[in-house]
């Protein structure tokens, strides 16, 4: 906790003091160190100051000043004692209060929060990931850590608490990101900041370290992807420049785990003080712009009301650059307006002798310091060689070859999740099988013999059986991502997205968006233009996710067996064409024209670690595993409920007695189990028609009937929108919802595949035709939104306004999609019959 939080009369142990520059050493120096305790004797009439009591005398501390001194309270010790009595309790307290407090500060004090920064593709997740072993995705391109990520792990005794920040180039206010990060690292105070600099690309990455120097936070340097650096014949005198910028550098190499256990060690050492190295340098940015800095500095420091998380000279800076965030912080300060003046006047004076604007001067100072330290430091290998990445990009971003080479990865990877996926789905199908029927044999008749059997078996199980498709597409999803070609697809489909109104880094949403819209409405937040960012948001639920893929591989598998990779494609593309349709409506209508250049880091290729796909892959897995135990097994067994109930015993009566009736007749055994299952089928339509879910279905009907559905595919539509694997689970349910029976192994297929191939109406017609299949996979592919999109949506726009919207126009657009396949495909298929 933090002091500011003690009440008066409390006691604690300093743990660690916060804080940068002077504040900190003014603090230390007056006593604030850690192990010592202090107790607080009064608040002020107005709660602030506070008056304490440190090493034996008295100090006040502002409440703002004691809120970045952390300690451990008596209150946090009582916490951890389970007293036998009252007394032995008090005793307990008096005896060992500040001994034990000591211990757990020190406890306490061995805890470092650590905040990794880096540039996009400097493979900081990679690091976060071989460091604290957890199981965050890595992708190689711009914008995959859209949210910090926490992870822990212990080393030499100390625990380490890791946040992964987002990826970003710099600390300016122009993107969420560098937003973000500044945010955290000045409300949050990590103990120490490790910088992720890609060796194989040193100029870019130390313009981030520059600013993190500037914001005088306590730095360790990951040298990462070393071996780049090596490879390539380079040489990098890393502890010079250490020297000379005060801050501790290691070579890592995050993808094998080379040098990350030496990092730490530094990172311990930095934070104990201990290393020889660590010391605060200040950036010379030239005579002109340090006189800049000089003056609104002193501005700053008469005002004296600047919080102390920040350094006057960093403000200062920010303030010269013309940073919006700062400026309103300076702003809320009293007696403001002298700092403006000073900013205004040397803006001016240095703008008029430079020629160009701060934050251009200050820009190029930088990139200015860094040549000048790699001057001294890095000697690059003259020999030029055509890079693998060169030589491949030579065909992928080839003006002709492109496109096609896209198009065929795309039909590759569905006709990949088909082919080889249809293996694993049928030994899983068996499975299914094999369950159900070892249920229904040991159970006794009755209504929890049905709900397990058909409900959850059936509604559950019917789902479960795409798992190993939906893993399969994220394999190619992965790959395209951590090789870097995701960032060369964007590359050659930038010109469609600016004809479409859109920036070209909207395309990688987009495609995220084919594995699941939520985390790629999250990562549209790359995006710097609102409006492309906006429009973004509200195409990419017509991105097909891996969600809709187990009605594709179902209706397909069963109409379009031998072409079903074809046709799946085909509703990729048309979720594809569709979106760039609304893109363009929603840019002439919705938003105001806006065009912003499209700048994108093209990274190096890379071949994916097997590690780092798998990962990928099984939170996928566990994602979609969740949704088995969660959403799609709850929304089962209230469909199989509505399905079940009421269960009308004459109406069934009637036809068990119709049944046994053909039963003792004379006739050819062929046609007596024709005569009965054909009555056993009429029984459960009858049925089910007449069940709560079956009425439901039948007052929407209507609704439907002019695209060819009927009530079961209308209630599974309704069901499908609070996950759209629900679907499936609905029509598993509403399909075989009777007795399971045996089956031939080498005839075993899906009872839910031949009771949609046996549905018919009541004279006799199949239900469902590939006609109906396709146009009910259309409106599957364009309608509402899952539940936790729409949310997403909602809140990336900071309005449900626009989650509304979303709901309401796929809806329309679906129907009307679907209706047009379906009465165009009749009208035709009438004409040629």
């Amino acid at each position: 906790m933090k002091l500011s939080e003690l009440r008066t009369g409390d006691k604690g142990v300093i743990v660690k003091v916060m804080g940068r520059g002077a504040f900190r050493k003014r603090i230390i120096e007056m006593g604030f160190i850690r192990g010592k305790t202090v107790e607080v004797i009064q608040n002020a009439p107005l709660k602030d100051p506070i008056h304490y009591t440190v090493m034996g005398y008295d100090v006040s501390l502002r409440r703002s000043e004691a809120a970045l001194i952390e300690v451990v309270s008596v209150a946090e010790y009582s916490q951890e004692l389970i007293p036998v009595s009252p007394r032995a309790f008090e005793s307990s307290i008096i005896s060992k209060e500040v001994k034990d407090l000591q211990t757990i500060a020190l406890e306490k004090r061995k805890t470092i929060n650590v905040a990794l920064v880096g540039n996009p593709n400097s493979g900081k997740t990679s690091l976060f990931n071989m460091a604290s072993g957890a199981h965050e995705h890595v992708g190689n391109y711009s914008g995959v850590t859209v949210d910090a990520k926490a992870g822990h792990f212990t080393q030499n005794g100390y625990t380490f608490k890791i946040v992964d920040l987002p990826g970003t180039y710099s600390l300016s206010p122009y993107s969420p990101e560098e937003l973000y990060v500044r945010k955290h690292l000045t409300e949050e105070y990590p103990d120490i900041v490790i910088n992720i600099v890609d060796a194989s690309n040193l100029e870019r990455n130390l313009y981030l370290t520059t600013q993190l120097i500037d914001m005088d936070v306590r730095m360790v340097i990951a040298l990462n992807m070393y071996d780049d650096l090596q490879r390539k014949g380079n040489k990098f005198d890393h502890e010079s420049l250490s020297r000379m910028i005060g801050v501790p550098i290691v070579p890592t190499i995050s993808k094998t785990g080379f040098g990350i256990e030496e990092l730490f060690n530094r990172v311990i050492k930095a934070y104990e003080e201990e290393d020889p190295v660590v010391r605060h340098v200040h950036i010379n940015y030239g005579e002109e712009l340090e006189k800049a800095i000089y003056h609104v500095r002193q501005a700053l420091k008469k005002n004296g009301n600047l919080p102390k998380n920040f350094s006057r000279r960093y403000v200062a800076i920010k303030l010269l650059e013309g940073d919006w965030e700062f400026e309103e912080l300076v702003k809320s300060l009293p007696d403001s307006e002298p700092i403006f003046e000073e900013c205004r006047k040397y803006t001016q004076q240095t703008e008029d002798l430079l020629k160009e604007d701060m934050e251009t001067s200050f820009t190029n100072a930088r990139y200015g310091f860094i040549s000048g330290a790699l001057l001294e430091t890095f000697e690059t290998n003259q020999i030029q060689e055509t890079t693998k990445t060169q030589f491949i990009d030579l065909f992928v971003t080839h003006k002709l070859l492109g496109f096609p080479i896209f198009i065929l990865f795309m039909w590759l990877m569905f006709e990949a999740t088909f082919r080889i996926g249809q293996y694993p789905m049928d030994w899983i199908e068996q499975g299914v099988a094999w369950l159900g029927t070892v249920v229904k044999t040991i159970m006794p008749e009755g209504p929890l013999k049905d709900l397990i059997g058909d409900g959850i078996i059936g509604g559950v199980g019917g789902v479960i059986v795409f798992l190993p498709n939906i893993l399969i597409l994220y394999l190619f999803i992965s790959f395209m991502e951590d090789s870097g070609y995701m960032a060369r697809a964007a590359f050659i489909m930038d010109k469609l997205m600016h004809k479409m109104g859109l920036h070209g880094k909207s395309f990688i949403p987009l495609v995220m968006g084919f594995g699941c819209n939520v985390p790629a409405i999250m990562a549209s937040r790359t995006i710097e233009s609102r409006n492309s960012r906006m429009i973004t948001m509200l195409i990419n639920p017509l991105m097909s996710c891996s969600a809709r893929l187990p009605v594709y591989v179902l209706l397909a598998g069963i109409f379009f067996a031998d072409k079903a990779g074809t046709i799946v494609l085909c509703l990729y593309l048309t979720g594809i064409v569709l979106a760039v349709l609304m893109a363009r409506l929603f840019k002439r209508f919705l938003f105001s024209e806006e065009d912003v250049p499209f700048v994108m880091e093209l990274p190096p290729y890379r071949m994916p670690t097997t590690k780092s796909i798998l990962i990928h892959m099984w939170e996928k897995a566990k994602q979609y595993l969740r949704k088995m135990g969660g959403v799609i097994l709850v929304a089962s067994i209230i469909i199989w409920f509505l399905g079940y109930y009421p269960t009308n015993q004459p109406l069934a009566d009637i036809f068990d007695e119709q049944i046994a009736q053909v039963e003792d007749k004379e006739m050819e055994e062929e046609e007596k189990e024709i005569t009965i299952s054909e009555l056993e089928r009429q029984k459960h339509i009858v049925l089910k028609q007449n069940s709560y879910i079956g009425r439901l279905g039948q007052t929407i009907e209507p609704v439907f009937a002019p695209l060819g559905f009927d009530w079961k595919m209308s209630v599974s539509l309704l069901t499908g929108m609070a996950a759209k694997e629900v679907v499936v689970s609905t029509l598993s349910v509403l399909y075989t919802g009777d007795e399971f029976e045996d089956e031939d192994d080498e005839e075993q297929l899906s009872r839910l595949k031949q009771r949609i191939l046996e549905d018919k109406d009541a004279e006799g017609n199949p239900i469902f035709t590939p006609l109906v299949a396709l146009s009910f996979m259309l409106f599957v592919l364009i309608y509402f939104p899952c539940v936790a999109t729409v949310t997403a949506i909602a809140k990336e726009s900071h309005s449900w306004k626009w989650g509304m919207f979303v709901v309401v126009y796929t809806c329309v657009l679906a129907w009307i999609v679907s209706c047009v396949v379906f009465q165009i495909g009749s009208l035709l298929m009438g004409f040629f019959n």
